[in-house]
């Protein structure tokens, strides 16, 4: 979305949120079935207690707070703010009703709508989110200046946009629980371009200097920064994603029951957790393999990519079929060359879909369908610096003991993933759409 203005980008951003939520009942969006997960209705709120928070009462003196207990209970983890309510807690919250988040949303949004008035019509939304210091941009009384509201503004929408698709994950999630294994949206066909997948092979990457990290003016986030080089060996990467037909003969081979695949800590969680096959994958005499999804319980698609997998099982899918997973620099600099088209949340479809077979000489699902983990750890690139202020904490304290993927997903917004991109999870997170694709050393 380079190039739109300030204020289309934001309500464009709101009304997909509002839209997504609009199936749900006040039941639905008030459940929370697992800690990692929040209530839909919390996504609603706390995207919405971003820009009353950072935007508003930061620069709008004569605004009027919503309701005085809101920024306690929809603060996500900003310590520097203040206390919140506890995560685990969070779908024991059964008001503020739908309804009042929903006019929540509706108070702040007119206020942002007049910020935004303020701000002007040439405010557009396409600048690298990387805020100057406080000292160089704010007016004397402490009032951001109109560049650092822009910029927060931006960082809002495009924090959103995470929601967005946290909001889909969360919510397969706690249907998943339900014994009825109800549906978020009817069935949608598959578009006639999904035929059944080529054979799996690899493509050869020469090694060498190569640039990782964003290096232009269109908005990233501060992990992705800076710009810096690298030096790559030689590789091969897989021309697409792993199936669920390829991850099916893992299973039956014994992926899951065999400890010299796994990494000790991984092996540890699939034995605890008692981990057979991805998650939602479901096996029953008469229906052969199911899996859960937004169109409810439905047959396993052999041909589509596999899905809600974890770091451990990828990596000990990788060990058992003779390659590696790939390091973010590997999979960057191939990406780098592609265009950034793939199946996104846009699509309708909010699953994965088999890759289209063909003999192109580069790979294919490289954006979309689903988020590939890769080796790397999430650290931080050399010389970068955290945000200052509040903003600060939004990625930075993150930066341990998770890993990073790659490319979006088929509930990711689209216009909202880059090559740059860098997502990332616990090694045994799985309710989220993540997959597999494999690389080798080039000998």
């Amino acid at each position: 979305m380079s190039g739109l203005s300030l204020a289309s980008l934001y309500r464009h951003t709101r009304n997909t949120t509002r839209a997504l939520a609009a199936p749900l009942s006040d039941a639905d969006a008030t459940a929370q079935s697992m800690t990692d997960a929040s209530p839909a209705k919390w996504h609603l709120a706390h995207t919405t207690w971003f820009f009353e928070t950072m935007v508003l009462k930061a620069a709008a003196p004569e605004y009027a707070e919503f309701h005085p207990q809101f920024g306690y209970l929809f603060n996500s983890y900003y310590n520097s703010i203040g206390d919140r309510h506890a995560r685990p807690q969070r779908g024991l919250l059964t008001r503020p009703t739908l309804n009042e988040v929903l006019t929540y949303r509706e108070h702040v949004d007119n206020a942002m709508d007049a910020m935004l008035s303020r701000l002007g019509a040439d405010a557009t939304a396409q600048s690298h989110h990387k805020a100057e210091r406080p000292a160089n941009n704010t007016h004397p009384e402490g009032v951001p200046s109109p560049e650092l509201l822009a910029k927060l503004i931006e960082l809002g929408c495009h924090h959103e946009q995470q929601h967005q698709e946290l909001l889909l994950t969360d919510l397969l999630h706690l249907f998943a629980q339900n014994p009825m294994r109800p549906a978020y949206q009817p069935v949608t066909q598959a578009p006639a371009s999904a035929h059944t997948p080529g054979q799996l092979d690899y493509l050869r990457f020469e090694g060498g200097l190569a640039t990782l990290g964003h290096d232009g003016h269109d908005f990233a986030f501060d992990c992705e920064t800076p710009a810096h080089t690298v030096y790559l060996q030689p590789f091969r990467l897989a021309n697409r994603l792993i199936t669920n037909a390829e991850w099916q003969d893992f299973v039956a081979d014994g992926g899951y029951r065999n400890p010299l695949l796994w990494l000790s800590d991984g092996w540890a969680c699939a034995q605890q957790s008692q981990w057979h096959a991805p998650a939602y994958w479901q096996h029953s005499d008469e229906h052969g393999w199911q899996t859960m999804t937004l169109t409810g319980m439905q047959p396993l698609d052999p041909a589509a990519p596999v899905c809600h997998v974890s770091l451990y099982e990828a990596d000990a899918f990788a060990r058992w079929a003779g390659a590696r997973l790939p390091t973010e620099a590997e999979w960057e600099t191939v990406a780098r060359r592609l265009p950034l088209q793939g199946n996104f949340a846009g699509s309708g479809q909010l699953r994965p879909l088999p890759a289209v077979a063909s003999a192109a000489d580069h790979p294919e699902q490289m954006f979309g369908d689903v988020w590939e983990w890769t080796a790397s750890a999430f650290s931080p690139y050399p010389g970068f610096q955290p945000e200052a202020g509040a903003v600060g904490e939004y990625n930075g304290k993150f930066m341990s003991g998770q890993y990073v993927l790659r490319g979006g997903s088929c509930v990711t917004p689209d216009h909202h993933t880059r090559a740059t991109y860098r997502n990332f999870f616990p090694p045994s997170a799985r309710w989220q759409f993540t997959g597999v694709r494999l690389a080798m050393d080039a000998a």
